[in-house]
């Protein structure tokens, strides 16, 4: 019995590293490219107590290298930190557009409700392009250059990629790099780039949609109420024959920082019940497969013997080997590949923690605010 039950684990990673989209890989990546056509792009940064970073983030966008109309709308989210005060300081340009935010519509995630009025200002809708992005990003000079070339190349309606996580504290070396490698493995990205699979993901601190492509799925009226917006939105475009590409980003990177475990513990369990579409199936499915994927290898390596044993030595090895990239990436340790199933315990009791918030009604908490949350359609 042991043994038919070793062969899951060892079966599952060869499954997972040879036919899951190269899933494992770092990468692509975009190249730094001037595009042929100089396209009206308008970047819309929802923020909401964003003072800490808000100025980083705009500066680095009002210091583009960009040879076509660039224009910048902050909308402010009834910040209590002063962050549109922050914003406007920075002013004396044409570029950047302050706005101050309606209150929250019922209805309406905080985010995408910022999004949303952004969106329908005059220099959006004019635009051949909206960036949206962060307040606590920090773009590269040559970064929105390099994002409309790789769209207008390739007649992308979609292009996004993952920033750089901070990765400092000892909670970000433990525990980022397995956040960026679980979303590889939950989207991975050649496969959110093949029109014929249905899977569409995109990673929320750059996404330059094409302006047509927004107005084809209502802006971000469908998803009102997301809470992994984001992804959501990726759906909707490709859902309507969009195309999209998803990669990772060299030299843009996020200013939030995660001081200890509990700040990624709560980044995870705000949405990751969400993410099963509020299902005690799902739940217990996602359960059950990272206990065999993750924590059944060393399980096996460790107590078992003869060839459930050497099945789960060579699991956990594949394992380990599957995560170099991304630990080369944010230069970790070749080592903490072997301490994966530690870290899966980790974010599976996020997992059940997002579970539990959303039946007592704290699901969704974000910036002081909770949200009703409503199961994907």
């Amino acid at each position: 019995m042991i043994t038919l039950f070793s062969l899951l684990p060892f079966a599952a990673w060869i499954y997972l590293i040879a036919l899951r989209g190269r899933f494992w890989r770092s990468g692509p990546s975009l190249e730094l490219k001037i595009p042929a056509s100089d396209p009206r792009i308008t970047v819309v940064v929802p923020a909401r107590d964003e003072a800490q970073t808000i100025r980083q983030c705009l500066a680095s966008l009002l210091s583009q290298d960009y040879p076509g109309e660039l224009s910048i709308i902050l909308v402010d989210d009834n910040s209590s930190d002063g962050t549109a005060d922050i914003a406007a300081s920075l002013g004396g340009t044409d570029r950047l557009i302050v706005l101050r935010g309606a209150p929250l519509q019922a209805g309406w995630s905080g985010k995408l409700w910022a999004v949303h009025q952004g969106l329908v200002h005059e220099k959006a809708r004019a635009a051949d392009y909206v960036l949206l992005t962060d307040a606590d990003i920090v773009h590269a000079p040559g970064h929105i250059a390099a994002l409309a070339a790789k769209a207008e190349a390739d007649r992308l309606d979609l292009v996004s990629e993952m920033v750089r996580l901070n990765c400092a504290t000892g909670a970000e070396r433990a525990l980022i790099p397995a956040f960026v490698y679980f979303f590889q493995m939950l989207y991975p990205f050649a496969w959110v780039a093949d029109p014929e699979i249905h899977i569409a993901g995109a990673a929320g601190g750059t996404m330059l949609v094409r302006r047509i492509a927004l107005d084809r799925v209502d802006g971000v009226a469908r998803i009102r109420h997301q809470l992994i917006d984001d992804c959501a939105l990726a759906k909707e475009i490709k859902s309507t024959g969009g195309r999209i590409w998803l990669g990772h980003a060299d030299r843009t990177v996020s200013l939030r920082v995660y001081t200890g475990w509990r700040d990624v513990w709560d980044m995870i369990a705000r949405t990751a019940y969400v993410q099963l579409h509020y299902s005690l199936l799902l739940l217990l499915g996602c359960l059950t497969a990272m206990s065999v994927i993750f924590c059944a290898p060393p399980a096996l390596a460790i107590f078992a013997h003869e060839l459930p044993r050497a099945l789960g030595l060579l699991a956990w090895a594949l394992m380990a080997l599957s995560f170099q990239p991304t630990l080369l990436r944010y230069n970790r340790s070749p080592l903490w590949g072997f301490a994966l199933p530690a870290i899966s315990l980790f974010y599976l009791g996020a997992t059940l923690a997002s579970a539990v918030l959303h039946y007592t009604g704290r699901g969704g908490g974000w910036k002081n605010r909770v949200y009703p949350q409503v199961p994907a359609a």
